[in-house]
């Protein structure tokens, strides 16, 4: 027995072990690597039961499947609960609901609308949603014949998006029992025979609770896809600005790093990169509108590119999917702004005149501080002493004009005389 282990027995004696892990969000791989992780730490911490609190509107087909996988093969007894009133186990959380040794419910929870489309992430066509569909019904009759559940509501549920509340799930045999609250639930489950055991839970227990941590909620975070649309378009905005402007350094590093949480975030997101591209093409209108006069052609063409590409990045018609109207304005909004008075103002101050360093002083008055000849004198011009010669003597105290600035030194005339030919 390792010290951990060890340690954990001594802590707990003969007292029965319950590990909980709450959910309540998307099932997709930050979420699904969140359970495989507290399910994988209670196996090995030798818990008596696992327990998975969820409340999910979904999520993708991929991390609903490992978990699924994980608690059909599970030699430590798993328990999904719906949890609290008011939750929901919809789409890829039925499934995983009925895939547990026991699945229980609160009252006021309810459970179902388990369609493949909206599971999927994507647009299909005729042909291959019904192949989708007829992939998703075998998968969830197996699961529900392999827990001993009603295999034709699970295909309802598939086929026909049927929902049930907790109530009428216990009555059609889609789930084990309804609880209250937690405790209910473990006082419920003492004693349950599960795969041939008898599960032990009396009290005084131990109930270890888990909750996403910090590294979870960053990752759920960046599953966001309205997260996943500003990282990206902020991050262009940070390169464009870094690339305009060399040695700004922080808006270069600034993109660089949202462009590749972006990216992260695509990793997990079902993005049509169609989307992205309209996106790219939009800032390049709306960049080329400031350096050539369409007379508005390309800014249009710029905000339905936008548009566009805002609405086909992520899959509209899954809920969690879209992107909000909100922020598609806002960031519209943004992007007008700054291409037509930040890129414009950057722009129009590269077309002035320089007026500091060397070429700045032609053209300055100041005062002989001594006579300046062609051999040589001293000005001052903004306060500040120059070495100076001129083609003729000028005398201490007059007011000269630089003509030319030569190797730091100013080639200089009386102000009050024309200005004389390079030649």
């Amino acid at each position: 027995m390792s010290g951990a282990l060890l340690a954990l027995a001594l802590i707990t004696g003969s007292r029965p072990v319950i590990v909980v892990a709450t959910l309540d969000d998307v099932i997709g791989p930050a979420s699904a690597s969140y359970i495989l992780r507290t399910h994988q730490q209670a196996l090995v911490s030798g818990a008596s039961l696992y327990v998975l609190q969820l409340n999910t509107p979904g999520g993708l087909i991929e991390s609903m499947r490992k978990v699924v996988e994980t608690f059909l093969n599970s030699s430590l007894p798993v328990a999904v609960y719906v949890a609290p009133s008011g939750a929901r186990a919809a789409s890829a959380g039925t499934f995983i609901t009925l895939s547990a040794h026991i699945a229980a419910m609160a009252p006021g929870t309810r459970i179902g609308a388990a369609h493949p489309v909206s599971m999927q992430g994507g647009q299909m066509d005729s042909v291959m949603a019904r192949k989708v569909t007829n992939d998703a019904v075998a998968y969830i009759r197996s699961i529900a014949r392999l827990r001993h559940r009603n295999p034709q509501w699970a295909e309802e549920a598939v086929r026909d998006a049927r929902s049930s509340e907790a109530e009428e799930a216990l009555r059609l045999g889609v789930v084990d029992l309804i609880a209250p609250n937690l405790e209910a639930l473990l006082d419920s489950l003492d004693g349950r025979v599960v795969e041939g055991e008898t599960l032990h839970l009396s009290r005084p227990r131990v109930v270890r609770m888990h909750h996403p941590g910090i590294r979870d909620r960053l990752l759920g975070i960046l599953s966001n896809p309205n997260v996943a649309y500003f990282l990206l378009v902020l991050g262009f905005y940070g390169l464009l600005f870094e690339l305009s402007n060399p040695g700004a350094i922080f808006p270069g590093v600034f993109g660089a790093i949202s462009l590749l949480l972006a990216f992260y975030s695509f990793q997990i997101l079902p993005v049509n990169y169609a989307g992205v591209a309209l996106i790219l093409l939009a800032m390049g209108f709306f960049l080329a509108e400031i350096k050539v006069p369409s007379h508005g052609v390309l800014t249009a063409g710029g905000v339905l590119s936008f548009l566009l590409g805002s609405l086909l990045l992520f899959d509209r018609s899954v809920p969690y999917l879209r992107i909000s109207w909100i922020s598609i304005g806002l960031l519209l909004g943004v992007t007008l702004l700054f291409f037509f008075f930040v890129v414009a103002a950057g722009l129009a101050a590269q077309r002035r005149p320089v007026v500091s360093g060397k070429e700045g002083m032609v053209g300055e008055e100041g005062e002989a501080v001594t006579e300046i000849t062609p051999q040589g004198g001293t000005v001052r011009i903004r306060g500040e002493y120059w070495n100076a010669w001129s083609t003729s003597p000028i005398p201490t105290g007059t007011r000269v004009v630089v003509e030319a600035v030569v190797r730091m030194k100013l080639r200089v005339r009386p102000a009050d005389t024309p200005e004389t030919s390079d030649t």
